[in-house]
């Protein structure tokens, strides 16, 4: 029969004394950050298990964290990028002794202003809010007495920590490497007052136009969704520009399909970039180019800060931002000068 892991064993194997795991294990002082995510991670490794039920009883706390993702959201969940994230938010708690409770927050009650059951029966000491709620409800939400942490968007309330993508910087970097592809009449698609990351993302490529002197067409700017994330027909103008910077992967990958329904081909005739580096990017024919969001180190730092502030830590972070990266795949035509 496999024994139990011990903070002895941990220990042992790392080449600390017990009281070292303790203290690590328990996010108490005397020990560094990075030796205690060393030993967390290794705990982790080995199998231990946090006896949370004890601990508990103790001090009064659930050591759960509830991960609240508006219903708009989950919409094909397995394929999402917010799944991605959950995923990894559960197992990064783990690590802390803590446990995920995904709580899909309605549109109803959204919409009523009700805050989430797992919260009214004080059944999580934090929570972590998946996606863009609502102005109303955020509103509703700054009100609730217990640590809450924002995950891929913000708002006005920067007394809120949260933490993101950079948006701006992304959107900024693949607009700049449409540009250096010979491209100068570049559309974008998406909703400006649907999320704060759609509108971040229009504000990086517009940024990048203005540095190359291109001016700003209304007209390439192509609606994708309604103000409550549902997605609608792309209505395209008559005169279409060479290329299109999408807020996301999904948007993309439906963009190219409507391309193609009215007999245009991608890259041949028209550009297309993402942004998520999701599943959509791989499955789009071709292949999209797109900025790769680091879901993993941004839900490290949410997690963190979660974990912190459940543990009494009052300090704020404000927005923290984790850098993405460019993908290039088959999705971009290199344009002549004749072109």
């Amino acid at each position: 029969m496999k024994k139990n892991v011990t903070m002895k064993d941990i220990a042992d194997r790392i080449g600390v004394s017990s009281v070292t795991v303790s203290k690590a294990l328990n996010d108490k002082d005397g020990v560094s950050d990075k030796l205690k995510e060393k030993i967390k991670r290794l705990a982790d490794e080995m199998g231990y298990r946090y006896n949370t039920m004890a601990k508990s009883m103790k001090n009064g706390m659930s050591y759960n964290i509830g991960i609240i993702m508006p219903e708009r959201f989950s919409g094909g969940i397995s394929q999402s990028v917010y799944f991605r994230a959950y995923q990894k938010i559960t197992t990064t708690l783990e690590g802390y002794g803590y446990y995920g409770i995904m709580n899909i927050l309605s549109n109803e009650d959204e919409e009523a202003l009700n805050l989430p059951k797992i919260y009214q029966e004080k059944k999580v000491d934090g929570i972590i809010f998946l996606g863009q709620l609502t102005s109303d409800y955020i509103k509703v939400v700054k009100e609730i007495d217990m640590p809450i942490v924002f995950l891929d968007f913000y708002d006005e309330h920067d007394e809120i920590d949260s933490v993101i993508t950079d948006n701006f910087y992304g959107a900024y970097d693949i607009t700049n490497y449409l540009i250096a592809e010979g491209h100068q009449e570049i559309g974008y698609v998406g909703n400006l007052y649907s999320t704060s990351s759609i509108q971040d993302r229009f504000l990086g490529y517009y940024k990048s136009l203005l540095e190359h002197h291109i001016k700003l067409n209304d007209e390439f700017i192509i609606n994708d969704r309604d103000e409550k994330g549902k997605f609608i027909e792309f209505n395209l103008p008559e005169q279409l520009p060479t290329a299109f910077v999408c807020n996301c992967d999904q948007v993309a990958h439906e963009l190219v399909s409507k391309l193609n329904d009215i007999g245009y081909r991608v890259p041949e005739d028209f550009s297309v970039v993402g942004f998520d580096n999701d599943i959509y990017a791989t499955i789009t024919n071709p292949q999209l180019t797109t900025v790769d969001v680091d879901v993993d180190e941004m839900v490290k730092q949410a997690v963190r800060l979660i974990v912190r502030k459940v543990q009494g830590e009052n300090k704020r972070y404000g927005r923290m931002s984790v850098k993405g990266n460019i993908i290039k795949r088959n999705s971009v035509k290199k344009l002549g000068r004749d072109e």
